[in-house]
This record gives C-alpha cells, structure tokens and sequence, in this order.
C-alpha cells in the first residue's frame, strides 16, 4: 500500500488535470445518457431494437473518428488543439437534448456528441502516455480513468436526485448537465500545457507505409483483443434496460449505472498500479472472468439485489482492462505514432461496438434479455480460448 501511495503522489500534475477534464465531461454526459435509454423507448416509443443500433452507431462514429483525430495529432506535433476541439464539441451539443422535440434532433445530438468524442479521444490518451513516465503508465492511465468514471457515477447520481425533485422532467435534468461540461472545456484551456517535442519530428505523415509498418505485430495482437472485448461488452444502455426490467421506479433505475461506476472508479486505479508489476495477459485472462461471471448474473438475475450484484461485476471487469488495454497500446507503439495507433486501435473497436450493439439489440427483441448477456458470456469464452492458445505458442 506504500508503493500504490507514493506511486500516486509522483503522478504528474497534468495527468491528474486531464483526468478531472475527464470527471466533468463525463458527468455532464452520463447525467443525459443514463436517462436517453428511458426517454428514446418510453417516451418517442423507440423500440430495443433501434436503441441497439443507434447506441452502437453513436459508440462506433467516436472510435472510428479516434483514428483521423489521433494520426492529425501525430502529424502536427500536438495534441491539446484537438482534445479542446472534441470537448468543445461534446459541451456545445449538451442543449440540444434539451431543446429537442422529437427523435431527429435526439439522435442528431447524440451522434455529435460522440464525433466530439472521436476527435479528443486519440490526442488526449496521446497526451497522457506522452506526460507519464514510461514505468507508471499503468498508474497515469488508471488514475485519468478513475477520475473520468467518477464522473460517470456523479452524472447518474444528479440526474436521480434531480428526476426526483422535478417529477421526472428529463428536459430540465438535461439543461443542467450542459454546466459541467463547459467546465471542463475552460480547465482543459488554461490547466494543460503539453510536452514540447522536437521539431524533427513534426510534420511526419504518420499513415505513410513505412509508418505503418513500424506497428509491429505485438500491438496488433492488443488491437484484436480489444475487438473482441468490445464484442463481448456491447452498450451500457442495455445494463438500464435490463435494471428497468426489475420493477425499480423510472427515477431510480439511473442509479445501476452508478453502482457500475462506482465500483469502475475504485477499482481502475489499483488495478492500474497492479498492471506495471504483473503479466498483462494474466490481468486480461481474469478480466475475462469476471465478465463472463457478470453477464451469467445479468442474464440469471430477475430482482435488482441480483442487477447490483452482475453490474458490480461489471464495473470491476472495466476497471480491471480498460486502462490495462490502454497502456498497451502505448507500450507497443512508437512514440511519434501513439496518436494514430490509439486511433486505429478504436477503429477496429468501433465496428467491433456496432455489430456487437446490433446483434445484441436483435438478441434482446427476439431470443430475451438471457440471450443478449449469454452471448457476451460466449464471446468472453472464445477471448480466453485465445489467450491460452497465444500463451501456449510463447512457451
């Protein structure tokens, strides 16, 4: 526990800045996103089904823009400009939930939104694995992670409180969460300067094939384990689906994406840390588990003791390999290509996001609820298979 505490005091003040830019944005997105699921299906009558497909489409359009920000980044040397670019973009598209009066505009906001994600996406994980000393990398990305998903349990939080004190007015919970967002885009302005690099290496055209060549194939392997992982994690909007399910009032339902998160923040910093000091494909084998045992609950449960038990689960799953596939990927990159191999990486993930979100939706509308968790289950499976097969071939 001393090592985990002097760890964390000698992460960089920028890390720490980057991270609550994170923890703000997120809390003005997860106040609109925790309730969007509710407010598309039972109030414009959307069906599962189409919530499936625009949720994966708004999840993929940010990973798949990740790799046009993050190769724009690597060419001009920077990567500030473009992560206040996406943030400005996700903070001015917060009044149009607001405002909106039908589905259209709904959907349009939403998918804004994640293009303004795509773009910070690649730069600012750029920017951190640029500031963070290479033995702490696990660490940096695991505290920004932490932070960012404190956000993402304040959001669902406020907006509880709030449907609660304003009998369920989603549009006035949605004004509200257009204030932490242009918080977080003044004190990305004036809170981050980033790492000069030298001159020799701007202006490099960072898709160019010699480029591309120098991702070699241990970073690739990162890329397929994240697209499978992604295919075994399909949106969170089905987590609030399958919540509403157990009978818990409309207001309350938001609160399973704050237990998820809780547990998410807490844990991805230590298992950050854990990352630096042991194999990382024994921590991705055990983060595999651990979602195959939430989603046996999630498909099981039928009271919310048993939804609290598998988006526990859940949370700890995050917490334990999404700052782990993160370092990764910087470890096996080359520094003056970080940004396009975090952008590639979240390409390949998007389209992995769509068909896992659509094929989860078709689940859900014709086999139940069992079946969409039962197959992120199969696909867990079919990751460790993988794994073991790899760790086999290294021997």
């Amino acid at each position: 526990m001393n090592d985990n505490t002097s760890s964390l005091k000698r992460i960089p003040i920028g890390i720490w800045v980057l991270g609550f830019v994170s923890m703000l944005m997120d809390i003005s997105s997860e106040m609109i996103h925790s309730l969007l699921p509710m407010f598309l299906v039972g109030t414009l009558g959307m069906s599962a089904f189409t919530v499936g497909i625009l949720e994966g489409l708004a999840e993929s359009t940010a990973l798949i823009v990740k790799v046009f920000s993050g190769a724009l980044s690597d060419y001009l040397g920077r990567r500030k400009g473009l992560a206040l670019v996406g943030y400005a973009m996700g903070a001015f598209t917060k009044p149009l939930f607001a405002l909106a009066s039908g589905s259209g505009l709904v959907i349009a906001a939403r998918l804004i939104d994640r293009v303004g994600k795509g773009i910070r996406g690649a730069p600012r994980d750029a920017l951190v694995a640029d500031i963070a000393p290479p033995a702490m990398r696990g660490a940096a990305f695991g505290i920004r992670q932490s932070l960012d998903t404190v956000g993402a349990f304040l959001g669902p939080l406020l907006a509880v409180s709030l449907m609660l004190l304003w009998a369920n007015d989603f549009r006035a919970v949605f004004w509200v969460a257009v204030i932490p967002g242009m918080l977080a885009v003044a004190l990305l302005f004036f809170g981050i300067s980033e790492p000069d690099r030298p001159s020799a290496e701007r202006k490099t055209n960072p898709i160019k094939r010699e480029n591309l060549k120098r991702l070699e194939s241990p970073y690739w392997w990162v890329v397929g384990v994240g697209a499978v992982f992604t295919l075994a994690r399909f949106s969170e909007a089905f987590l609030v689906l399958r919540a509403q399910q157990t009978g818990v009032a409309m207001a309350l339902v938001p609160l399973v994406m704050v237990a998820m998160n809780l547990v998410y923040a807490a844990s991805a910093y230590p298992f950050g840390w854990i990352s630096d000091r042991m194999s990382h494909t024994k921590l991705l084998a055990l983060g595999l588990v651990v979602l195959v045992l939430a989603d046996c609950v999630l498909a099981s449960g039928r009271d919310w003791m048993t939804m609290l038990a598998g988006v526990t689960l859940w949370g700890v799953h995050m917490g334990m390999t999404q700052g782990l596939l993160a370092t990764m990927v910087a470890d096996t990159a080359p520094a003056d290509l970080r940004g396009t191999a975090y952008g590639v990486f979240s390409l390949i993930c998007g389209v992995a996001m769509l068909l896992a979100s659509g094929f989860a939706g078709w689940l859900w509308e014709s086999h139940g609820p069992e079946a969409t968790f039962y197959s992120g289950a199969v696909f867990c499976i079919l990751a460790l298979l993988g794994l073991a097969l790899r760790e086999i071939r290294l021997r």
